[in-house]
């Protein structure tokens, strides 16, 4: 076969490109290898969503004394579950618009590599513990609604109800004051959604305050205790998401995940988000490491945020830019349109095998001052930022209610 001139030059460029793609592969791979130098990676370590940083003390000690990885992370999110001031899971978690408080939990165990869930289940306070019952005790992998619950009583879980006094007040409160806002009608990603055509006032305009006034009356009159109320008001206007997420790595490298929630507040019954979904809420692989999530349920699932994690650090990303990726495909699928995804957050919970973690949101907080966290421990406990993909804070789901009426 002859070669021309032009044939050379091409072949001798292709050659350049590919020797100069390698050469920018190798220094991808050495900054990695710098980046987790620096790190200073230590196991045994834990991980969780900023509502379980009270109960890191009492898991990392499990973990330093041989304790399983799951049971670690279990006795994380059980902490908020048994907690009835903790509104976000399990006993005093906010209910669904009829008033019932609906749970959903899993959990993946590494070194077996088996997994459980439970979703919709009412009655059952630590379902974080009834799926681990499921992985366990059944050949299934995830139980729903009443089978949920018959399997955790025939476990020895106790039947209670789950709605307090408190959260039962907050309840009526958006029922008198805010039921006509909720989660009917088409949603974010339909064609046939359109941006409010209201925009909020201001916070301090008259309207505002017209509105708030109200709903402290209504509160008052519904015993809500005057040091709650600007809270309870809060959750009406911006139903909170309320979950918590869990990965544990002990010394030898085994590593474990749960994921727990009470679901979105007034949701429509028998709505289940990320949170009990393997691959979405909460995904473990042994030879990789854990993710999990908080925040915009939906959105998690379409993209199985957690899988998609564990899978790009299986090839090779950071656990920083692993979440980044899964955070821009959220994004990818508006997209990138401003005007619905300032609706939407997420925050990834993510651990990597060798010890490396990272937390990233979609957003820097849900206000400009209650940024995201994650929380760590790891010989120390902190909560830190997270590290977020747009600048500034989300805007609660649904719309702020159209204050005009």
């Amino acid at each position: 076969m002859r070669f021309s001139r032009r044939d050379f030059l091409a072949v001798a460029a292709l050659g350049s490109l590919a020797r100069g793609l390698e050469a920018q592969e190798e220094k991808t791979k050495d900054a990695r290898r710098a980046e987790t130098k620096t790190m200073a990676l230590k196991r045994p370590i834990i991980i969780c969503a900023a509502n379980g940083l009270s109960y890191l003390d009492e898991a990392f000690e499990m973990l330093r004394g041989g304790a399983d990885t799951l049971d670690a992370a279990l006795r994380v999110v059980r902490g908020p579950e048994d907690d009835p001031e903790d509104s976000s899971v399990g006993l005093g978690g906010l209910p669904n618009e009829a008033g019932v408080v609906e749970l959903d939990a899993c959990c993946m165990h590494g070194p077996t590599r088996r997994a459980g869930a439970v979703g919709g289940v009412r009655n059952i306070k630590n379902v974080s513990l009834v799926s681990k019952a499921v992985m366990e005790h059944t050949g299934h992998v995830m139980l729903v609604g009443e089978g949920a619950e018959r399997f955790a009583v025939a476990q020895g879980f106790s039947r209670e109800n789950l709605l307090t006094d408190r959260s039962r007040k907050v309840w009526l409160l958006w029922k008198e004051t805010h039921s006509d806002q909720d989660w009917w009608g088409p949603g974010l990603a339909s064609p046939e959604w359109k941006t409010p055509p209201e925009a909020p006032p201001a916070p301090h305009s008259e309207i505002w305050e017209k509105k708030l006034k109200k709903m402290e009356r209504v509160a008052a009159d519904l015993g809500i205790e005057p040091e709650y109320r600007l809270k309870a008001i809060h959750q009406v206007l911006f139903p909170p998401t309320g979950t918590i997420h869990s990965s544990a790595l002990n010394d030898k490298g085994e590593i474990s995940g749960c994921t727990t929630t009470s679901g979105l507040a007034w949701k429509l019954p028998g709505r289940v988000g990320d949170s009990p979904i393997i691959g979405a809420g909460c995904y473990t692989d042994q030879d990789v490491g854990s993710a999990g999530a908080t925040g915009s349920g939906e959105e998690n699932i379409k993209v199985a945020g957690a899988h998609t994690i564990v899978e790009n650090m299986r090839r090779g990303l950071s656990p920083q830019e692993a979440g980044m990726d899964a955070l821009k495909r959220i994004a990818r699928d508006y997209n990138h349109d401003m005007n619905k995804l300032r609706f939407v957050d997420m925050t990834y919970y993510i651990l990597r095998k060798d010890g490396a973690y990272a937390g990233v949101s979609l957003w820097e907080g849900y206000e400009p001052d209650r940024p995201h966290k994650i929380a760590v421990h790891d010989g120390t406990k902190r909560a830190e930022n997270t590290v977020a993909l747009f600048k500034g804070s989300s805007v609660g789901w649904p719309p702020i209610p159209r204050l005009g009426k």
